[in-house]
């Protein structure tokens, strides 16, 4: 077996802002694995300055991955504990060599393109009209679900856009949600907490940044709004400190990336420990390419959890690979007529 891996850079649409920053390019890599001319492809989603293996070998250990492919899988995923979106890329790659179609990782009802996932409609952040826009053009795509990040503009204008959508639309008629991705002080978040969620949200990202172990299992003790753990679950790859993490916290639910979170079995782990400690769950793609996204929402559907989930990021680029992959009416579906172009990747 062979292997190889090359890098790719992702272009946004449109500027798109977090607390963290505004995001204009998105750097991911590809590993390919032949053998007597069958191909199985995986997407590694490295996200700089957010992934746990964000480091300055990371393409040196992509190298040493290709050269020791003849490990095989499992011995590999030993290996790469510290390189958890490597570990995502391999299982993505084995699983598409492994069937006749290198594009599908899970044979379901959704690989076949004959059922579909509920997703929500995701608010970037921006000036006010910018944002308002966004939600308008979501409701008008048929969302029930809409996830608003928040923190990066003043509180009190996030809070008249959100009031804005309520007026129109009871919780009833559309699901909301919020994402702080760290923005809160712990001294404020509280506060914060309470006024959300007097406009009927279902829940929030991450309020206050990871590692305030403390501060976060308080927050979710006393909170007035469901609280989801997003990057507070990056680095944690060992089975007995995930346990430790929602024994502490005792969070309303976890987000899994598989990219940032060791791949499909870092995301099983997760589920299995959510579900021991009454901890809802949900499936967010982490501006993976089309690639990646493909792998991410055939995993979800075989997870047959009804929520609504994070998967409708493949609109976002200006270059993301030719797929079947189709929002409508806030579903993700894969469109049987429509085909695949890897030639970005291959060429």
């Amino acid at each position: 077996m062979k292997a190889l891996y090359k890098k790719y850079n992702l272009n946004f649409k449109n500027p798109s802002g977090t607390s963290r920053g505004v995001l204009r390019t998105k750097e991911t890599w590809f590993i390919v694995i032949e053998k007597q001319g069958k191909i199985g492809i995986g997407e590694t989603g490295l996200f700089r300055g957010l992934s746990f293996d964000d480091v300055p070998n990371y393409e040196e250990k992509l190298k040493w991955v290709c050269k020791n492919i003849d490990l095989g899988l499992e011995t590999l995923l030993v290996h790469l504990t510290e390189f958890p979106s490597i570990q995502f890329g391999l299982e993505q790659a084995f699983l598409s060599f492994e069937n006749s179609d290198p594009f599908t990782f899970f044979s379901s009802k959704f690989s076949k393109g004959w059922d579909v996932i509920n997703i929500n409609g995701l608010i970037w952040m921006g000036d006010k009209q910018f944002m308002k826009d966004q939600i308008t053009d979501k409701i008008e795509q048929g969302f029930s679900c809409i996830k608003m990040k928040i923190g990066a503009i003043d509180f009190e204008t996030e809070l008249e856009l959100l009031k804005a959508i309520r007026k129109d639309f009871s919780a009833s008629d559309i699901e909301l949600r919020v994402d702080a991705n760290g923005a809160f002080r712990s001294d404020e978040a509280f506060t914060k907490l309470e006024r959300l969620a007097e406009l009927d949200l279902h829940s929030i990202e991450q309020p206050i940044r990871q590692g305030q172990i403390e501060e976060m299992a308080e927050l979710c003790r006393k909170t007035p709004l469901p609280i989801a753990l997003d990057e507070e679950l990056i680095g944690i790859t060992s089975f007995n400190k995930k346990k430790e993490l929602l024994e502490q916290i005792h969070p309303q639910y976890i987000i899994l990336k598989p990219s940032l979170i060791g791949g499909f079995e870092g995301s099983r782990e997760w589920i299995n420990l959510a579900k021991q400690y009454d901890c809802g769950w949900w499936i967010t793609s982490a501006l993976e390419s089309n690639i990646g996204l493909n792998a991410i929402a055939q995993f979800t559907y075989i997870t047959q959890n009804k929520m609504p989930q994070g998967l409708g990021t493949g609109g976002l680029f200006a270059n993301n690979l030719d797929s079947p992959l189709v929002v409508e009416n806030g579903y993700l579906m894969i469109e049987s007529a429509k085909s695949w172009n890897f030639n970005l990747i291959l060429d």
